[in-house]
């Protein structure tokens, strides 16, 4: 029996209300919206809201992103992320669609919307990828408000962790964004995937990343290949946990290219994580990584290391229900 919570296509906010039904992870079809984490299930709200007004699947994911990104109670994702050690707040994020339009900035400061920044950079630049002072430059150059990303509580929650010093990743600390951090090291992402009737692909992700991170670095998420990838008349993919682990496998990939070769979805998602379970035994013990994917046809295959990874799916009549993934491991 796996938890969910369904929510109607209008619904804006966080699930607030849980259940059982007997709908098991990995056998999921007819998905038009696939995202990471319970607090997916607005931003599949804001996806399919664009979708029906008429909007490409490059809006829907666009606005999907937006959502985490501006929430000031998500301290992974966008305005009110954790710092990195020295006190700045950094974003990185990619948007991509499966006829190889890709855009990513990495180190962003200042700027609300790294989703959007990144859309820019597909749209308006030569290049698929921008980093630091120069992604933040052309933030401004396109337009985009400078604006302080470090609220109070984030702050607070830095020089608390200043006190000791000491990073540890918390696995699955996404699903308690919404109460007191306290001392709870969130990090991570929000990976989102979209499709049409006709089986077309877009996906983003988007994250403020490892909180308390050494400046300058980057995870898996802008990185295409790794926290996300589309091929068209195959599917896409995305990921979440520690993004280091998935960037030596060049995960959201692997996944893709597991499909490609004729995996389901739930099956490519298995193979991945078990990989890095072998690769690397006992350095990742404690440690989560997940991966979603979604093919052309709406199936759903969702995969983890540890138990509690949640992830968010909406149908074409715009039903979203917050499902949870099966791990390889029990505890």
């Amino acid at each position: 029996m796996i938890p969910f919570v369904t929510i109607p296509a209008k619904a804006r906010g966080r699930a607030a209300a849980t259940g059982t039904a007997p709908m098991s992870a990995g056998r999921v079809s007819g998905a038009v919206i696939l995202s990471t984490w319970d607090f997916g299930a607005a931003a599949n709200a804001a996806a399919f809201a664009r979708l029906r007004s008429g909007g490409t699947l490059i809006d829907a994911v666009e606005a999907g992103g937006m959502v985490p990104e501006a929430d000031p109670t998500n301290h992974s994702v966008g305005y009110a992320g954790y710092p990195d050690r020295d006190g700045h707040v950094t974003l990185d994020a990619v948007i991509m669609d499966d006829a190889g339009g890709v855009g990513a900035v990495a180190a962003l400061e200042n700027t609300v919307h790294a989703i959007s920044v990144a859309r820019r950079v597909m749209e308006r630049t030569p290049h698929t990828l921008l980093v630091g002072e120069g992604a933040t430059r052309f933030a401004r150059d396109q337009g985009f408000p400078q604006q302080s990303l470090l609220t109070p509580d984030s702050e607070k929650a830095w020089r608390d962790w200043l006190k000791t010093a000491k990073y540890q990743p918390e696995a699955n600390s996404e699903n308690r964004i919404t109460r007191t951090p306290g001392g709870a090291l969130d990090h991570d992402t929000i990976g989102l995937l979209a499709r049409t009737a006709d089986g077309r692909m877009a996906g983003a992700c988007t994250t403020s990343g490892m909180a308390f991170k050494m400046r300058g670095r980057v995870g898996d998420s802008p990185q295409v290949g790794s926290g996300l990838y589309v091929e068209a008349g195959v599917g896409g993919a995305t990921s979440t946990g520690l993004g280091e682990e998935v960037t030596r496998v060049a995960g959201s990939a692997r996944v893709v290219a597991s499909m490609r070769a004729g995996a389901t979805p739930q099956q490519a998602c298995e193979e991945v994580v078990r990989h890095i379970a072998k690769l690397r035994g006992d350095a990742i013990r404690g440690v989560q990584v997940g991966f979603l994917a979604l093919d052309t046809k709406g199936n759903v295959g969702a995969f983890c290391l540890l138990p509690g990874f949640t992830y968010a799916v909406t149908d074409a009549q715009g039903t979203t229900t917050v499902l949870k993934a099966r791990s390889l491991f029990q505890a």
